[in-house]
């Protein structure tokens, strides 16, 4: 498992913590176990299903918003000298949908929400992934405040950014929402 997850997660070795490197891997691990899902479906299923974009997939989505986050973090430190803790900004970055992993079920051979997933969203199953291996509260508070449910709440810097990155790689695929 541990093999297949580098593969895919690359960016989690970019966490220079090794303790908490240990708890990134720890949570996807549990997930994947899980899942109706194996870490090969990650990189075919679609980033959402609420968007038609099928050639976008969940991997494919899940690495660029850390990317971005990377990136945006680093231009902030250099031009305003900001204090960003990258491990944690990293750790969250790539924890923010490990909780999707528990929403899904197959009916039929199709990939859908079930109900548990429905009334527990990933960024509440998320933080409970994330809390039975002991992350600190930091990456816990980007995972809960990366989507919807975290607007009314004060984010911290690096969730701030996290929560941008996210949007800004999923919202120009919202078709309803996107000016062409």
């Amino acid at each position: 498992m541990r093999e297949n997850l580098k593969k895919i997660w690359p960016e989690i070795e970019w966490i220079k913590n090794e303790d908490l490197r240990e708890k990134v891997y720890q949570c996807w691990e549990y997930a994947i176990e899980k899942s109706v899902l194996s870490p090969g479906d990650l990189e075919t299923i679609p980033f959402s299903l609420l968007i038609d974009e099928e050639h976008i997939s969940f991997m494919n989505h899940k690495r660029t918003a850390v990317q971005l986050a990377v990136k945006m973090a680093e231009i902030m430190m250099e031009n305003f000298k900001m204090d960003i803790n990258m491990d944690i900004l990293i750790a969250g970055a790539v924890l923010i949908d490990v909780g999707k992993l528990l929403e899904y079920e197959i009916i039929d051979g199709k990939l859908t929400t079930s109900k548990a997933g429905k009334l527990v969203r990933h960024p509440f199953s998320g933080i409970a992934i994330a809390d039975r291996f002991g992350l600190p509260p930091e990456v816990q508070h980007i995972i809960g405040t990366h989507s919807k449910e975290g607007d009314l709440g004060k984010r911290t810097v690096e969730s701030i950014i996290v929560h941008h990155a996210d949007f800004v790689s999923f919202e120009p695929f919202q078709n309803g929402k996107t000016l062409k």
